[in-house]
């Protein structure tokens, strides 16, 4: 638990977009995936960077539940932060198409936060954000609902798709004002310093256009510079041969 308390600090002291650059230079997956569409928004962009590991649930507010009540799954969802090597991000598929309520309100956040999770993600819609703002807690969401209407969790820790990805209980996540995206967790100690790596090679350009009189034969040079960087960290992280 404390290498991984270690590893999440680390993690957070970088923006989202940095650890998405970092995570293609592994090659693992398509350029194009690991990380939600523009459906899921940050509530709180002012909030700095989320990480966690999922806890994923399925959600509907339309209609009464079966059985149960409106907080029904949520001490299961409790239970299995404590199965996770870190804190949770509680991550939300939302059934109801289109969306009928709220996921959350402050009484869920501040009893996820209680327990120890980092923050929230639903493919549906939020409400109270004043309040969950005030306890400092991360959210995403696909919008706002005054109102839970007949909110209740159906399943807990299977696969749901949220942001136009399939999130998998114990995925790991890192979210900011940018959006949220996935961290394979076989790369996820080698991503921090590799962040600061890249940032440095970025600095090359951002560097030489705060000189005066800047050129653009200049700018290129500064280009191949920081790409020569970028390729020379890809092919270290990749074991490339």
């Amino acid at each position: 638990m404390a290498d991984t308390a270690k590893l999440f600090a680390a993690l957070a002291k970088y923006d989202t977009p940095t650890v998405c650059n970092v995570v293609e230079l592994f090659d693992l997956h398509p350029r194009s995936s690991g990380y939600m569409d523009d459906s899921i928004r940050a509530c709180f962009p002012e909030m700095p960077p989320m990480v966690g590991y999922a806890v994923t649930s399925t959600f509907r507010s339309f209609a009464p539940p079966r059985g149960g009540d409106v907080y029904a799954g949520l001490k299961e969802q409790i239970e299995a932060f404590g199965e996770l090597p870190g804190p949770a991000v509680v991550v939300y598929q939302d059934l109801d198409e289109p969306t009928a309520a709220a996921t959350f309100g402050e009484v869920m956040c501040t009893t996820y936060q209680t327990f120890g999770a980092a923050g929230l993600i639903t493919s549906g819609a939020g409400r109270d954000l004043d309040q969950v703002r005030d306890i400092g807690f991360p959210a995403f969401t696909n919008g706002t609902i005054c109102a839970h209407g007949y909110c209740h969790t159906l399943a807990v820790n299977v696969p749901v798709t949220v942001g136009g990805i399939c999130v998998y209980p114990g995925d790991l996540l890192h979210g900011d004002c940018n959006g949220v995206t996935t961290i394979p967790d076989e790369i996820a100690s080698e991503v921090p310093d590799a962040c600061e790596e890249l940032m440095a090679a970025e600095s090359i350009i951002m560097n030489y256009l705060k000189e005066p009189n800047p050129t653009v034969a200049g700018f290129v040079e500064a280009r191949e510079a920081c790409g020569s960087r970028i390729a020379k960290l890809g092919a270290r992280l990749r074991d490339d041969s």
